[in-house]
């Protein structure tokens, strides 16, 4: 997680938090630019998740937050519990900041047997959130800190919490390390971490028998993109599509403004990278998508998740929302399938938000040229669309159109390009870097001369799957309100489209 300036008191008033979270419960979420199917804490600021663990029918979410505003400052875990990864229930602050220590991000896991003697009687099972405690010695002097990995615990299913009274549990004195990933290796019987060195593009990993005492195994990187700091690691097994149980293990990390991933194997002690050395994969192509990591502890037959905060440091501190700012993306379920001789990961939301969906519109063809606009109106919808390109179009839809030309979802048929553009949707004066930050693409072949597009757009968040998951796309846009129109477009010839549904969704905020 990425530093930046603290303008506030470390005082944390736990009565404050209390507050917070209780105004969560209450409050139906109706401001402008308000998501209501991703999550958002009710006020202030949030960004990297964090402990995603699944303990006894209930998934967590602890995330960065600042207790005391809407811009970054004074680290501590906010938590969020839900039986859905859609439907979420607000809690108190987990683990606040206090005397100096900021609470960065990390991991939380389920201590079945104990290895940590927290458990004083048979009846506990405890929680453990092990995360990178940022110390600050003096206030006057921001760049001046150290990070280490510590841990506290919880014998209440994670809601109240206690430091280790030894903390820290590995340091090695150093400024820049953190966001450790940890996790049970049953061959090994050991607990592993994944924990970067930001500056180094080193990803470290680590044993403990108990995750009090750690021992360096071995490291990992430079390797993929090393432009910016790594930082947030996660390593998890992965399915591979068609295969029966087979599975790889999938490295991720992100790097200031996006996100990469590897995959290979890891035996316990190293991983090794299998996929071309030459080339950089990214689970995400659109300019807000940060900081993903999976869920420790999910059930066997459930496929892997995958959760990442919709933001970008680049103007993070300055999109137009109140009195909260940032989300979480769609939970994601995540596959890997082979394509010539490279393992690509793919991702589809979790069946959850398919729940929220009303009675859908729905048409079985249109040939576009130049433009049409849909019969339905929506900033608040799910869209299901196979678009057959013509030779030379450039085609696809619009949301959000109106008084501004709205977000463009399209695709170069000449240049085999998937691209999203918000050059001309919405509020652009908030920062201004945002403005330049309009257009991202990548490549993507068309199957049998068709792109599958499954679309959800949120208010202020566009999230696009393509070609069941191969890739996918994350942007925000803060369009007025009015501006809720839904148009397909062509440009350089015709195109067809095929197979169009529209679902307007509920809010998962309404009780």
């Amino acid at each position: 997680m990425k530093k930046l300036a603290l303008h506030c008191s470390f005082i944390l008033p736990l009565l404050f938090v209390a507050t917070i979270a209780i105004r969560g419960q209450q409050k139906a979420y109706g401001e402008k630019y308000r998501p209501q199917f991703h999550f958002t804490p009710a006020v202030n600021w949030t960004n990297d998740p964090n402990g995603l663990v699944f303990y006894k029918g209930r998934y967590h979410l602890f995330y960065q937050y600042n207790p005391y505003g809407i811009k970054w400052g004074h680290m501590s875990w906010g938590h969020a519990e839900s039986t859905d990864l859609i439907h979420w229930n607000h809690l108190p602050i987990a683990i606040a900041e206090k005397d100096g220590t900021m609470i960065f991000s990390g991991s939380a896991v389920i201590d079945e047997n104990n290895t940590t003697g927290f458990a004083k009687n048979t009846s506990e099972i405890p929680m453990i959130a092990i995360y990178t405690g940022h110390y600050i010695a003096d206030t006057s002097r921001l760049d001046d800190y150290l990070q280490s990995q510590q841990i506290a615990y919880s014998l209440d299913n994670g809601r109240n919490w206690t430091k280790y009274s030894n903390n820290p549990v590995l340091d090695l004195h150093k400024k820049d390390f953190r966001d450790p990933c940890v996790f049970w290796y049953a061959p090994g019987k050991k607990w592993v971490m994944a924990v970067v060195l930001p500056r180094e593009h080193i990803v470290q990993f680590y044993s403990s028998p108990d995750l009090k005492k750690w021992n360096h195994l071995s490291d990992f990187g430079p390797a993929g993109d090393i432009k910016d700091i790594w930082e947030c690691p996660s390593l998890a097994q992965v399915p591979v599509a068609g295969s029966g149980e087979k599975k790889k293990w999938v490295l991720f990390n992100s790097q200031q403004t996006t996100m990469q991933y590897f995959v290979g194997e890891f035996n316990g002690t190293s991983f090794v990278d299998e996929n071309p050395s030459s080339k950089i994969y990214r689970p995400d192509f659109g300019p807000d998508y940060y900081a993903g990591i999976t869920y420790n502890h999910i059930p066997e037959n459930q496929l892997p998740v995958l959760v990442g905060w919709a933001n970008n440091w680049t103007y993070a501190a300055d999109i137009p929302t109140k009195p909260w700012r940032s989300m979480m993306a769609l939970p994601r379920e995540l596959v890997l399938h082979k394509k010539n001789q490279e393992w690509i990961l793919y991702q589809r939301p979790v069946p959850a938000v398919y729940g929220l969906r009303k009675r859908p519109w729905s048409a079985g063809h249109f040939e576009v040229q130049d433009k049409k606009d849909l019969p339905v109106r929506s900033q608040q919808c799910e869209i299901e669309v196979t678009l057959q390109p013509g030779a030379q179009s450039i085609s696809g839809l619009r949301l959000a159109h109106g008084n501004q030309k709205g977000l463009e979802i399209g695709y170069d048929q000449k240049n085999k390009i998937l691209f999203m553009d918000r050059g001309d949707a919405g509020s652009q004066s908030f920062n201004q870097k945002y403005a330049h930050m309009s257009r991202y693409e990548t490549k993507l072949e068309s199957g049998q001369g068709k792109i599958l597009l499954h679309i959800f757009f949120d208010h202020s968040i566009v999230e696009v799957f393509a070609n069941d998951g191969e890739k996918v796309m994350s942007m925000q846009i803060f369009p007025d309100e009015q501006d809720n129109m839904i148009q397909l477009f062509s440009e350089n010839g015709p195109a067809s489209f095929h197979n169009v549904k529209i679902w307007e969704l509920n809010s998962a905020w309404t009780k």
